[in-house]
């Protein structure tokens, strides 16, 4: 498996795929239900078979990914060769970045001497999804980039 398994949660959203999927092997409910019965172990790399190919056609598709905590904020932009980041970094630890008040404080202090930016690009060498998978894997979230937009626009003043 070269990601991970969907949860069970995800399993039954993809209920419908995973029925079309299952036909496209030429297996139906009645052999589905046999097969897990009898060769479990069968059944088990189905699932993983499957769960990649969901994980690979979501990961192909992504370009953003955030990675928020208290004080840290991490935003990517991923192309096909390369992972750009701008991370910002509060030194102040009464601030809290996850709230309303602490993320309101970063957008009207970005010039203070606790906030640092920085910037990096790194090349992607072999696997630009299993890249991404790891970025998720540590606690990134799917994006559409807004944050990152917004704070490229701001490095380039």
């Amino acid at each position: 498996m070269k990601y991970a398994r969907l949860t069970k949660e995800q399993f039954e959203e993809l209920h419908q795929e995973f029925i079309n999927f299952l036909a496209t092997q030429s297996i139906t409910a009645d052999e589905w239900r046999k097969l897990k019965a009898e060769k479990p172990e069968v059944a088990e790399q189905e699932l993983d078979v499957f769960s990649d190919l969901i994980w690979e056609g979501v990961l192909s598709k992504v370009k953003y990914l955030e990675h928020i905590s208290p004080n840290q904020l991490m935003l990517f932009h991923i192309t096909e060769a390369f992972i750009e980041l701008i991370a910002i970094k509060i030194e102040d630890g009464n601030i809290d970045i996850t709230t309303e008040y602490g993320y309101k404080w970063l957008q009207q202090n970005l010039h203070d001497d606790a906030v640092n930016l920085y910037t990096s690009t790194k090349a992607i060498k072999d696997d630009r999804n299993k890249d991404v998978f790891v970025l998720i894997q540590q606690g990134s979230v799917i994006t559409k980039g807004e944050l990152y937009n917004y704070f490229s626009e701001l490095l380039k003043e």
